[in-house]
């Protein structure tokens, strides 16, 4: 009997504080509702660039699209398209919508694809993409008929890779490369070497040799400069290529373990074209 009329107000005892400490929250809950609340507001966003309006990059576009022969397809992988300092949107924006044309995904069958199975299979169509069997898009430029398309892959090497080897549309049309030593003016994002360079510089540099005019480059070069100014102003870091890293002993990050990957990497440091 005393056990239970024990067990009873021990029970009762502990269950007073507790309460109160409830009723004690409560109240303090009720109290930081009263609050004022100041509400975010979103940083307003430049209605053609979707950049915030400090850093929009509509002053370094073209006044009008420029004007060029040269149809290009973009063929985006699905993963560059959620990137936020992507170029082909800059791209987009100099050039007139019919002279541009974006496709986004991994594989591109026929059925699917109609009417870029007919562009692989023009005779015009070239699609930019170095190897042992890609010609120089300087001395193509010189025979090829014009007007002409060019398919460019946008995405990693290793997403480029998989989406040209898997893909046997993109066998088709002729196989080209640009011969250039410049590097690469997207120093926000790393490059595997030092001579990798961005979608856009690629397309820049085709227009210009296929449309034979220079200022065609800069124009389009333009707004990249501005995007990586506005970056590095803002604390963005400059990054240097892989293969910089690699060898001037900079590299932090672990070695992979994959092999293929490692000797990537050894090749990279010893100047061997991958």
């Amino acid at each position: 009997m005393e056990t239970a009329a024990t067990g009873r107000e021990e029970s009762g005892a502990a269950a007073g504080p507790v309460e109160a400490a409830a009723g004690q929250e409560d109240g303090g809950c009720e109290g930081l509702w009263e609050l004022p609340v100041e509400r975010c507001v979103r940083r307003a966003e430049c209605g053609r660039c979707s950049r915030p309006r400090k850093v929009c990059l509509c002053p370094f576009f073209p006044v009008h699209p420029l004007k060029v022969s040269t149809c290009l397809y973009i063929i985006q992988h699905p993963a560059e398209e959620s990137r936020v300092l992507r170029t082909v949107p800059l791209l987009a924006a100099c050039l007139p919508g019919d002279k541009c044309k974006v496709l986004i995904g991994r594989r591109f069958g026929e059925d699917r694809y109609p009417e870029l199975a007919a562009v692989c299979r023009n005779s015009s169509t070239l699609i930019l993409y170095p190897g042992a069997e890609a010609a120089n898009l300087e001395e193509v430029a010189l025979i090829f008929p014009s007007p002409s398309t060019i398919i460019i892959i946008d995405g990693t090497w290793s997403q480029a890779k998989d989406i040209f080897y898997k893909n046997s549309l993109f066998r088709l049309p002729k196989q080209v490369q640009l011969k250039t030593s410049i590097s690469s003016q997207y120093v926000i994002r790393t490059q595997p070497t030092n001579t990798c360079l961005s979608t856009l510089e690629c397309a820049a540099i085709a227009l210009a040799i296929m449309e034979k005019n220079d200022g065609i480059r800069e124009t389009i070069l333009r707004p990249l400069q501005a995007l990586c100014s506005f970056q590095l102003q803002h604390g963005a870091q400059i990054h240097h290529s892989k293969e910089h890293l690699l060898k001037n002993g900079l590299y932090d990050k672990p070695m992979p373990k994959n092999k293929r990957k490692l000797r990537r990497m050894e090749l990279l440091v010893n100047n061997v074209k991958i």
